[in-house]
């Protein structure tokens, strides 16, 4: 009787271990649980920790709760000013409703995945290439609330998404260096005749007023000098100051005329022409003839003498000679010719 009431013992501990074996379910923190019977949802949902259900007849399924990350592939598309791009992008999202992400949809892993990859060629089509580019962040609302919109039924929440890079091609992206190659010349190009305008405004001022002090001009020169020497590298030829040349100019004394025509020319050779003096000679009979011509017998008198004079000084004993005896001819030739003939050529006149 004893043994037999051991072997019963040992037979319902062993059974139970069994059942409890079969029926002892842990859901993870991260985790909850639905229990379907018999093949039908089960209104409560299992929390973390330690659970049973009836073996055989419950089933139960666990959900996870953490914000998945999923990667959307690269989709190719056209944008709205007709450029081929190619785009991807990141999806983040989570469960909130454990029963409809299991009863409402197959997969709502693979669901947010189709959905995410149609919404961007969605938003490739509806936008410039700027916008792609430059303007991310409307665009990642705008594809969030595409993706959401058909995931709250999916007991799914879409907490972020991202586009990762978009790609182009070569030919694109040679363009679009040669455009903002082009721009930043533009905008040097302005920047450049900008300062040449406000450097022409200063300089302007600055002549007026190194105009009203000549030296602060030569002071500019100098600096100037010392500037492009400070390096040593190079050869400068300074041009001399004009200012300094008219001050020696004007410091200068007088050149000694007078002085010149008193010294006698020095006595060329025989075979160079003929000497001052022989010069002289053939002058004085030139300006005697002019001074008659211009003043009469009465001129003759005052100019001979002059030339003479002159002649004298200048040449010597020789040519005083000369001058005398053309000025004796030059005297008597007027009288001769102006003489009226006697009436009585053999008479003396009464």
């Amino acid at each position: 009787m004893v043994e037999e009431l051991l072997t019963a013992v040992v037979a319902a501990g062993v059974g139970v271990a069994v059942y409890m074996g079969a029926a002892a379910r842990v859901v993870k923190q991260y985790e909850r649980g639905l229990v379907f019977r018999f093949g039908r949802l089960r209104e409560e949902i299992r929390p973390p920790g330690f659970t049973v259900i009836v073996p055989v007849i419950d089933r139960l399924r666990k959900v996870n709760m953490q914000i998945v990350t999923l990667p959307v592939p690269a989709q190719e598309g056209i944008t709205r000013d007709n450029v081929t791009v190619r785009v991807d992008a990141v999806v983040y999202f989570k469960v909130v409703d454990p029963a409809n992400a299991v009863v409402a949809v197959e997969d709502y892993r693979f669901a947010v995945s189709q959905m995410a990859q149609t919404s961007l060629r969605s938003i490739i089509g509806k936008s410039d290439l700027d916008d792609l580019l430059s303007n991310r962040e409307m665009l990642n609302q705008g594809l969030e609330l595409m993706i959401d919109s058909p995931a709250v039924g999916w007991g799914v929440q879409i907490d972020r998404v991202e586009i990762k890079d978009v790609s182009l091609p070569e030919t694109m992206k040679r363009s679009m260096a040669r455009q903002a190659e082009a721009d930043r010349e533009r905008r040097a190009r302005v920047i450049n005749a900008d300062a040449e305008l406000q450097a022409s405004h200063k300089l302007a001022e600055a002549a007026e007023v190194m105009s009203e002090q000549p030296a602060a001009l030569q002071l500019r020169l100098l600096h100037t000098v010392v500037a492009v020497a400070a390096e040593k590298n190079s050869t400068l030829v300074l041009p001399f100051p004009v200012e300094l040349l008219r001050f020696l100019e004007r410091a200068a004394p007088p050149p000694p005329v007078a002085a010149a025509r008193e010294e006698p020319a020095p006595a060329g050779p025989a075979s160079e022409g003929p000497g001052p003096a022989e010069v002289d000679a053939a002058a004085a009979p030139a300006a005697i003839d002019a001074a008659e011509a211009e003043d009469g017998p009465r001129a003759d008198a005052a100019a001979v003498p002059a030339a003479v004079d002159a002649a004298g000084a200048e040449d010597g004993p020789s040519a005083l000679d000369r001058a005398a005896a053309d000025l004796d001819r030059a005297a008597a030739e007027p009288a001769l010719d102006g003489a009226e003939p006697p009436p009585y050529p053999d008479e003396s006149p009464p």
